[in-house]
C-alpha cells in the first residue's frame, strides 16, 4: 500500500482536488489532517501518471507525496540547518556584513545546486571574512538569523512520540549550537570557524564536514541509537545534502535547488516544515509546540 499526501499552505487545498485525485487513483477514504492544509489517502499502487500530476498540482501551491504507507513514521529527524531550520545562508550573513555579501551569496548558490566542490567553495568564502571581529557571530544570530516556520514543531513533536533529532551542517558550530539548542535537537555537528585573537582567521578547521560527512552522521547516528537508516526522516535543500537524503528512509528537498530536486521524490516547495508531520500521518492536533 503507498499513501498519497497533499499539502498547501493553510487554506490552500481544495476538498475538490482531494476528492478528484482519490477518485481518479482508485484511492481509500481521504483523511484530513488540517483542514484545507492537508490531507490523505491510501491507494493500492503508485500512480503511473504521478510525476505529470504532481507537475500540475505545483501550480495550484500544492505539494504531492507519493511513498508506502508502511514504517512512515520515524523515530530520527536529520536536519540541515541552512536555508533549511532557518531561513538563511550563516555564511551569506556574515559575507554581507564584511561587504561582500554578493559575491559570497553568488558562491553559496553555486554550490548548493552542485555546480561547485563543496570544500573549495566553503575555503574561498570563508577566506573572505579574514579579520572579522569573532563578536560579528553573535550579532549575525541576533540581527538576521530567523527560523523556518514550523521547525519547532516537527523537532518536538518527532522528540514527544520518542523520536530523536540531529542538526547537521556544512555551516558553522556556533550557529547551529544555537538553532539546535533554540528549536530542541539532542545534537549537532558542523564546521568550525578558526578564531584567533578575537578575529576571523579566514581559515575553517579540518576536517571540512560536507556531502560524505552527513552520510557518515546518518549510518554513525543510527547505530548508536540501535536504529536502522529506514527509522530516519532527513531534510535537506542543496545538494551536499544528496547522500543524507538518498540513503534516509525518507529524504525530503525542502525548497530544495533545482539540481536537488531532480534526484528526490519527496519535495516540498509549497508547506513549510510542518508537513513533514503531515508526510508522516501525524494530524495537526497532534502537534507539539
Amino acid at each position: 500500500m503507498f499513501v498519497i499526501t497533499l499539502i498547501a499552505k493553510a487554506g490552500g487545498l481544495n476538498p475538490a482536488l482531494v476528492e478528484s485525485l482519490r477518485n481518479a487513483w482508485g484511492g481509500q477514504s481521504a483523511q484530513w489532517l488540517a483542514a484545507d492544509e492537508a490531507a490523505e489517502f491510501a491507494v493500492e499502487s503508485k500512480p503511473e501518471n504521478l510525476w505529470t500530476v504532481w507537475d500540475d498540482v505545483q501550480d495550484m501551491g500544492v505539494d504531492l507525496v507519493c511513498q508506502p504507507l508502511e514504517g512512515r513514521r520515524k523515530k530520527m529527524l536529520l536536519a540541515d540547518m541552512d536555508s533549511t531550520m532557518i531561513q538563511q545562508e550563516c555564511i551569506d550573513e556574515l559575507a554581507d556584513e564584511a561587504g561582500v555579501g554578493a559575491h559570497v551569496a553568488d558562491i553559496t548558490a553555486r554550490a548548493m545546486n552542485g555546480e561547485l566542490d563543496f570544500e573549495a567553495a566553503i575555503d574561498e568564502r570563508v577566506g573572505l571574512l579574514k579579520g572579522l571581529d569573532a563578536a560579528i557571530i553573535d550579532h549575525v544570530l541576533k540581527t538576521r538569523i530567523t527560523y523556518m516556520p514550523g521547525g519547532r514543531a516537527l523537532v518536538q513533536t518527532m522528540k514527544a512520540n520518542s523520536g530523536y533529532g540531529a542538526l547537521v551542517s556544512g555551516g558553522f558550530t556556533a550557529f547551529t549550537a544555537k538553532v539546535a539548542a533554540e528549536l530542541g535537537f539532542d545534537e549537532n555537528r558542523a564546521n568550525t570557524l578558526e578564531i584567533a585573537e578575537d578575529k576571523l582567521s579566514g581559515r575553517v578547521v579540518r576536517p571540512i564536514l560536507g556531502q560524505q560527512a552527513k552520510l557518515d552522521a546518518l549510518g554513525e547516528i543510527t547505530a548508536r541509537l540501535g536504529i536502522s537508516q529506514q527509522d530516519v526522516l532527513a531534510v535537506g535543500d542543496g545538494m551536499n545534502d544528496l547522500l543524507m537524503l538518498s540513503n534516509a528512509g525518507t529524504g525530503v528537498a525542502l525548497h530544495g535547488k533545482p539540481a536537488l530536486q531532480e534526484k528526490c521524490d519527496v519535495r516540498i516547495n509549497h508547506g513549510d516544515l510542518t508537513a513533514l508531520l503531515y508526510l508522516q500521518g501525524y494530524a495537526k492536533d497532534e502537534f507539539v509546540s
